[in-house]
């Protein structure tokens, strides 16, 4: 799965580490639902390779959360969703509007194999970006440093270093100084 192969989602162990996310998630948006001392600390377990400055307004998602990868002051706003099939590499002061959604997981073209395998591609998101509400950021995307994602975009492709982009599919319009 993390080599970026077919895999079954079905396997034993990762049902299991699914499960034990889910556990953490429902303590983080029901349990606590406020960003406090217990909501820091269930976030310490559910996102290992995250400093204590990570800031998740409640609710959030995913499926692992040890695949999430995050620098200093990051922060999703509320109903963001994090698909951690593979890793997801965001940089210092990344900003994620409601409703963000970042996609790992993928799924074979091909409707036969579609039925019992899936398989996933990494993304990253580098440093000083604001990804606006709405947003889906698609398998295998990196965005580029400084950039802007604008709300509802949809993005497929990479985003270089200093781009504002929008839509669907998103597109670079401009360079940001």
């Amino acid at each position: 799965m993390l080599a970026g192969e077919y895999y079954l989602a079905n396997d034993e162990t990762l049902v299991r580490e699914r499960l034990e996310c889910k556990k953490l998630l429902k303590k983080l948006n029901v349990d606590e639902y406020l960003m406090n001392d217990n909501a820091k600390t269930i976030l310490a377990k559910l996102i290992p390779n995250a400093p204590e400055s990570l800031y998740i307004e409640p609710p959030f998602n995913c499926d692992y959360g040890y695949n999430i990868t995050c620098g200093e002051n990051v922060y999703f706003n509320v109903n963001c969703v994090v698909l951690d099939v593979m890793s997801v590499t965001l940089g210092n002061n990344v900003f994620c509007g409601p409703h963000v959604q970042i996609y790992t997981a993928t799924h074979p073209l091909d409707a036969e194999q579609r039925r019992v395998k899936e398989n996933a591609k990494p993304v990253t998101i580098g440093d000083d970006c604001w990804i606006g509400g709405g947003s889906v950021i698609c398998p295998g995307v990196t965005i580029g440093n400084r950039c802007v994602i604008g709300a509802g975009s949809v993005v497929t492709k990479d985003i270089p270093d200093d781009s504002l982009a929008v839509g669907n599919p998103a597109k670079v319009i401009r360079k940001l100084n």
